[in-house]
């Protein structure tokens, strides 16, 4: 082989060379490119969603408009039953949450035997969680449409239909509207253009966001969350389990030498500020 040919083939590999060298390195530049798009897209996400639960959890505290009769720091909670009853059971509800369906069920009668018998007061904090872990907004909805009955004097009525008729969980039947509407037709005298108004332009938005945040900060972490006179007896009281019976038997225990509450009082009168669990 001649000199020049030997130098030819030198040079067409070290081009071929070159080429593989650069291909390379064009490659690992696309792959960083893929990884660090990727990992932008990652981030914008984390950001957007950082965003979106901020925004939901920094509205007002203090809401601007509350039910009409609440009651407690803020006007956060519903109050009913007897103003003075001896006994106060605090329930922490949301509208979507099955568990709360199953304990309304059981025990709707008995507490609103204990309620019209003046032995008990409930105060209601209608919380909204579940919207946010499984989305949808008949958590939220559902408690606007609580706080709008409770401003046309029904709160108690309409609570027990929504459990009464609570679709399951995941369903978010309640995130339309249509269907509070029409559940309120089976509570006499609620079904009013006042109502439908309240319901459909979400009033009380504000009032059942600081509901939420008052939860979040209060150590609970589930509903139904329940206690008698500030103990918790959900579900059991010491070693007892709440049942019907039982807590009929708690209230008298707790009332024992104490005067019963004038059923028919405004809930409105209730305990102040500081002293309403």
């Amino acid at each position: 082989m001649s000199d020049k040919n030997r130098e030819g083939k030198r040079t067409a590999r070290e081009r071929m060379l070159q080429q593989r060298a650069a291909d390379e390195a064009r490659g690992r530049r696309k792959k960083q490119l893929v990884v660090g798009g990727v990992a932008l897209a990652v981030i914008a996400a984390a950001v957007v969603t950082g965003v979106l639960v901020q925004n939901e959890r920094s509205k007002p505290e203090t809401p601007t408009a509350a039910p009409t009769g609440t009651i407690g720091d803020k006007n956060l909670v519903i109050p009913s039953g007897a103003a003075d009853a001896p006994s106060v059971l605090t329930v922490y509800e949301d509208p979507r949450c099955p568990a709360c369906g199953s304990f309304e069920q059981s025990f709707v009668q008995t507490v609103n035997e204990l309620e019209d018998a003046g032995k008990l007061s409930v105060n209601y904090h209608i919380v909204s969680f579940i919207d946010r872990s499984l989305g949808g907004k008949g958590s939220k909805y559902g408690a606007n449409a609580l706080a709008c009955a409770q401003d046309a004097g029904k709160f108690r009525a309409y609570h027990d239909v929504l459990y009464k008729n609570q679709p399951p969980e995941t369903a978010d039947t309640y995130g339309d509207k249509a269907a509070l509407l029409d559940l309120a037709k089976q509570v006499p005298g609620l079904d009013t253009p006042a109502f439908r108004a309240c319901v459909n332009d979400n009033t009380y938005s504000d009032w059942v966001s600081a509901v939420q945040q008052d939860f979040d900060k209060s150590g609970f972490k589930s509903t139904p969350t329940l206690t008698l006179n500030g103990t918790p007896i959900y579900p059991k009281k010491g070693d007892e389990q709440i049942s019907p019976d039982n807590l009929v038997k708690w209230v008298d225990e707790a009332n024992q030498g104490k005067q019963l509450g004038t059923t028919g009082s405004p809930a409105a009168q209730a305990p102040s500020a500081e002293a309403t669990p």
